[in-house]
């Protein structure tokens, strides 16, 4: 049995609708890896713990690679009762800490939540977290993005 390939010849009009249909495709895809895409990523993150159920302290960097600033707006935990963003203020001769309802990551830049600045107060665990356990806080960003990010924990000795 003898198979007989045929060409298909188009039309200029129906190879025309053909390229735009692929180009679309291609386009479409690119576009939604793109959406799938997350502007914010975090790195260095870790909790410095404290013994005694004792209030610890989150920090973390974040970098925002997209064209437009986006602020961190909440912080939840499933390994604690209370996550809150709080920013070290001085006084004169005094420190206090204040609590702030977002903070800023700008544009194609980072923010640094570290030790005497803003830092993530953590309060109430729900399970015995210890030096080199690993908790999760999930940051949830003015865009609608959310970041579940794995944070080390850490002794107040080691940790830096």
């Amino acid at each position: 049995m003898q198979t007989t390939i045929r060409p298909t010849v188009l039309s200029p009009a129906a190879f025309a609708a053909t390229v735009l249909g692929a180009c679309a495709l291609v386009l479409f895809g690119a576009q939604a890896h793109a959406a799938g895409a997350h502007a914010i990523s975090a790195t260095n993150a870790w909790v410095r713990w404290l013994p005694n159920n004792l209030p610890s302290a989150g920090y973390v960097t974040l970098n925002n690679a997209s064209d437009k600033r986006i602020d961190l707006t909440d912080i939840s935990s499933p390994d604690y009762g209370s996550a809150m963003l709080h920013r070290t203020v001085s006084n004169g001769s005094t420190t206090n800490m204040v609590m702030v309802d977002k903070v800023e990551v700008p544009a194609h830049g980072s923010l640094t939540i570290a030790p005497v600045g803003y830092h993530i107060m953590l309060e109430q665990p729900t399970r015995k977290i210890a030096p080199g356990d690993t908790v999760h806080l999930k940051l949830k960003f003015s865009d609608g993005e959310t970041l579940d990010t794995p944070f080390a924990v850490k002794s107040p000795g080691t940790a830096q």
